[in-house]
C-alpha cells in the first residue's frame, strides 16, 4: 500500500487580526467557519486554488472548512482540512482564496483565522488546542515567531496549548477555554 506523502504547508500569516481586515482600509469584517457542502464542491475550481480541494472533500478521514464574510458568505476567503489524530488535531491543508495573496490582496488574517479555528477545534475535542502540521523549511521561523509553534521532529510543528489559548482568544471572544 503506498503512503500518501506529507504536504509541507506553506501558507503566511500576514497579520493576526480580530477578524478578517480589508487589507486597504482596515476595516474588520465578521466571519464565519464552516464545514464545506456539495454546493461548495461544484463552484472550487481547481485553477482558482493551489490545492486539490476536491480530493480533501473526498477523503472522509478528513474534514474540510470554508471561511466566508457573514456579509458574503457565498465568496470562500480561505479553506482549510483538518484530521482528527486522537489527541491533537492535524492540519493537512490550509490555503488563503488566491485574492487574498500577495501585495494586492483584498483581506489580511485569513490564514490566522484558520489555524485559530484548528485550535479551537482541539480545545473542544478537549485536546488542550494542540495543532500539528508539517511545514515547509523556509517558513519554519516564521511559523515560530508569529504563531508560537515549536518544531518536533524534522519539518513537523505543533502549536501548545498557551500559543492556542492566544490564537483562540484572539479570533473568537465569545469561546470559553
Amino acid at each position: 500500500m503506498k503512503k500518501n506523502a506529507e504536504i509541507q504547508l506553506d501558507f503566511e500569516i500576514d497579520k493576526l487580526t480580530k477578524s478578517i481586515e480589508n487589507a486597504i482600509s482596515g476595516e474588520s469584517f465578521l466571519t464565519e467557519i464552516v464545514p464545506l457542502n456539495l454546493a461548495d464542491k461544484k463552484i472550487i475550481k481547481k485553477s482558482d486554488w493551489n490545492f486539490d480541494w476536491k480530493k480533501e472533500i473526498d477523503d472522509t478521514t478528513k474534514l474540510v472548512f470554508k471561511l466566508n464574510t457573514i456579509e458574503n458568505p457565498k465568496i470562500i476567503q480561505g479553506l482549510i482540512s483538518l484530521t482528527d489524530k486522537g489527541d491533537h488535531i492535524f492540519m493537512d491543508l490550509i490555503e488563503s482564496a488566491k485574492f487574498n495573496k500577495g501585495k494586492s490582496k483584498l483581506y489580511s488574517g485569513v490564514a490566522g483565522n484558520l489555524v485559530a479555528f484548528a485550535c479551537k477545534t482541539s480545545f473542544e475535542k478537549n485536546y488542550d488546542g494542540v495543532v500539528s502540521f508539517v511545514a515547509k523549511t523556509q517558513l519554519m521561523v516564521h511559523y515560530e515567531k508569529t504563531l508560537g509553534a515549536k518544531r518536533f521532529a524534522g519539518n513537523r510543528m505543533f502549536i501548545d496549548t498557551q500559543e492556542a489559548k492566544f490564537l483562540v482568544k484572539q479570533y473568537f471572544k465569545d469561546f470559553k477555554l
